[in-house]
């Protein structure tokens, strides 16, 4: 084994496991840097969380009471996003691929099948003991991760400890949130509060650790898993919608509405995901690595967007054949909300590190705004002419912006 090999770095096709390697950074400049096997294992565990998650928010949809569910649904996904997030940017920096490594990783997805198991319970009941207990399995693997780190790589030490620390503490915090829910000394009211501090401190960990010295993420490979994760999500709202076609044609034989809301709801994610790899990101993250924190951060409304999206395709879907609670309207808008959140938030994401915008800002907020405003015709001209119209607006914002994106390089 050579030195090169000892330090973390890539490992040629085919070489064996290596019991024992010292963990060190790997270089920022890797080359030919992708996506591990165990990594793309690991996002599999994500898989069953996620469609956990947005079928109870289509159950909400349907039911009439979509509104009370977003709460419940963004925590839950909050929960589901950042698990994926530590692991994937502690991977990118020190992933040496070890039987440790792996089985502190396998720790890690054991959590998040935990987590999975427990989110009917937390966005029907908002019971959170089993996702609790699931980010806990998940922090034990991750804190091992980072003081190993920490003991092993000198020149990343305080850095390593920082984030040891930080997760350690602010997972005392989640536990003593759900003892207190749990034996009634935290009022209802005080609940959600509660959440959004101890998730504000969650972001502040990696800012406050990298003060110490800045870990040697890969920008490609982190670009990459990016791309991966919003594939596996735009995969769900795919499964979500082919769920209510499921339970549409329960009840009626295949009949117009439903093929054309089926078929604009494929059109619409199909646009969505030219949209977001129009501009690859590992190119303006290599030049802009201070504006990671926006970039990164940013992709949890994208991704919860998308996820919300397959919630509200699979309830109009669903509606064409059997009655549900929710209004024409009301489903519509489950539609048009999460997309045109997806779209804007995929212009500032995408700007912040980029030369040139991914689409011109005025075609983005003129497309949000009509769609936004199309819901309101629902009663009058049903669910599956809007949802057809969004699916036009989709194609259309998707062609100009295609039309209008000058190539910067050979192939570009």
């Amino acid at each position: 084994m050579t030195s090169e090999h000892r330090n973390g770095a890539a490992r040629p096709p085919g070489a064996g496991i290596r019991i024992r390697v010292r963990m060190r950074a790997r270089p920022i400049d890797e080359p030919h840097r992708a996506a591990s096997p165990l990594e793309l294992l690991f996002d599999l565990t994500f898989v069953v969380a996620i469609a956990a998650a947005t079928a109870w928010l289509a159950h909400d949809i349907a039911e009439g009471h979509g509104a009370a569910g977003v709460v419940p649904f963004l925590q839950v996904f909050f929960a589901i996003w950042w698990a994926w997030m530590n692991f994937t940017w502690f991977a990118s920096s020190y992933d040496t691929d070890d039987v440790a490594y792996r089985l502190l990783t396998m720790l890690q997805m054991a959590g998040v099948l935990v987590l999975a198991a427990g989110v009917p319970a937390a966005v029907d009941h908002t019971d959170y003991r089993a996702v609790t207990i699931g980010y806990l399995i998940m922090r034990i693997g991750l804190g091992a991760q980072w003081v190993r780190a920490g003991v092993e790589e000198p020149a990343g030490r305080r850095t390593a400890l920082r984030y040891a620390a930080g997760i350690s503490v602010l997972q005392v915090g989640w536990l003593l949130r759900l003892l207190l829910a749990e034996t009634g000394n935290l009022p209802a009211s005080a609940e959600v509060p509660a959440f959004v501090a101890l998730a504000a401190c969650e972001l502040a960990v990696p800012l406050w650790a990298e003060r110490a010295a800045p870990t040697t993420w890969h920008p490609h490979h982190i670009a990459e898993r990016y791309g991966l994760f919003t594939i596996i999500v735009l995969g769900e709202s795919v499964l979500a919608a082919t769920r209510g076609v499921a339970g549409s044609l329960e009840d009626t034989d295949v009949g117009g509405p439903l093929l054309v809301i089926a078929v604009s709801g494929l059109v619409v994610l199909f646009s969505l995901w030219w949209l977001y790899f129009l501009a690859p990101a590992g190119e303006g993250l290599s030049d802009r690595r201070h504006r990671s924190y926006l970039w990164g951060y940013g992709h949890y409304g994208i991704f919860a967007s998308l996820a919300a999206l397959g919630a509200g395709l699979e309830v109009a879907v669903e509606q064409t054949g059997h009655g549900v609670h929710a209004s024409p309207a009301a489903i519509c808008y489950a539609v048009a909300i999460p997309l045109s959140a997806y779209l804007g938030l995929l212009w500032l994401v995408h700007a912040s590190i980029v030369a040139e915008p991914l689409a011109h800002p005025v075609a983005v907020a003129a497309c949000v705004t009509v769609i936004l405003l199309l819901p309101s015709a629902a009663p009058h001209v049903g669910t599956a002419a809007v949802i057809a119209a969004i699916a036009g607006l989709c194609v259309l914002l998707t062609a100009f912006t295609i039309a209008s994106r000058r190539p910067t390089r050979a192939g570009g």
